[in-house]
């Protein structure tokens, strides 16, 4: 049910009825298949801004790639980067970060490798790749606007990581890997896609639901007033978490099943629709001018 009503599919839970933050997934949500943010997008979040509700970025990119959109938004909130590991202050300095094992990441990179799958370190603000010609390196880096940085041994640099990352343009591979790498990570590492080209492997804590945890404690509230949007299983954390949760159109049964609400798709406004049908009447603004 997408953008009239309820999803009768979704958590016992009620949805919120006041809502004072809003936290965002970016790819596949926010951001529409060509990486834009539309106009509509936009109107909606100026209108939160002047609602007084504050939102905020959590996405499996690093830092650069959330930050990139700061001016065009016109936001200055704190955000959450590598899946929501690493958390960033307005200022873009780091606020807290969670990394993995270095046994688990050399654990990652073998299965990795077993797979033949390409690997890709994320550490604070550092990206770390084998081969900056790599088509999947140069599109990503393209897209989020940063530089990575070769370095000829993966395994020299296991410490302080905050997201392994395995890319690959075999979408069935790595839809395998999610399962088999996260069974034999359980209990080290969360391990899910991100999209069809990346599986993330982060610290076991290291989510989007500890984000959305660690930005209400920011602005002095509880889950229970945020709202989330997302669409891919790596925002099932903080969908199953917040007080009022919104899947995307495009998302899968098992992410929806996770949401109060079902919202249009990203190629057809569905932030922007979710913002305004399900979100700015939970803020207690009586303003009824935006989009």
């Amino acid at each position: 049910m997408a953008g009239n009503g309820q999803n009768r599919h979704g958590p016992d839970r009620p949805p919120a009825s006041r809502i004072r933050l809003v936290v965002s997934d970016m790819d596949g949500t926010l951001l529409t298949p060509d990486k834009q943010i539309t106009a509509q997008s936009l109107s909606a979040a100026q209108a939160l801004q002047a609602a007084g509700i504050p939102l905020c970025l959590v996405s499996s990119r690093p830092p650069g790639g959330i930050e990139m959109y700061f001016d065009q938004l016109k936001i200055n909130t704190p955000y959450g980067a590598l899946n929501g590991g690493t958390l960033f202050n307005p200022d873009r300095s780091i606020r807290s970060s969670l990394s993995l094992d270095p046994q688990t990441v050399l654990d990652a990179l073998d299965m990795l490798a077993a797979s033949q799958v390409e690997a890709w370190l994320f550490s604070g603000h550092d990206w770390l790749v084998r081969n900056t010609l790599d088509p999947l390196v140069q599109a990503e880096s393209r897209t989020v606007q940063t530089t990575p940085t070769q370095v000829t041994d993966l395994k020299a640099r296991i410490h302080n990581i905050g997201k392994v990352a395995g890319s690959t343009a075999d979408h069935a591979t790595l839809h395998d890997l999610e399962a088999s790498i996260g069974h034999k990570l359980a209990g080290r590492a969360c391990v899910a896609l991100s999209s069809k080209w990346f599986l993330d492997i982060t610290p076991l804590h290291a989510n989007k639901g500890y984000a959305v945890h660690q930005l209400a404690a920011y602005y002095g509230i509880g889950v229970e007033e945020v709202a989330c949007i997302g669409d891919m299983t790596n925002d099932v954390p903080m969908l199953s978490i917040a007080g009022l949760s919104i899947a995307m159109g495009q998302s899968t049964p098992d992410v929806q099943a996770c949401a109060h609400f079902v919202t249009g798709a990203n190629t057809q406004e569905g932030w922007a629709r979710a913002i305004t049908d399900f979100i700015f009447p939970r803020t207690g603004s009586s303003s009824t001018q935006f989009l």
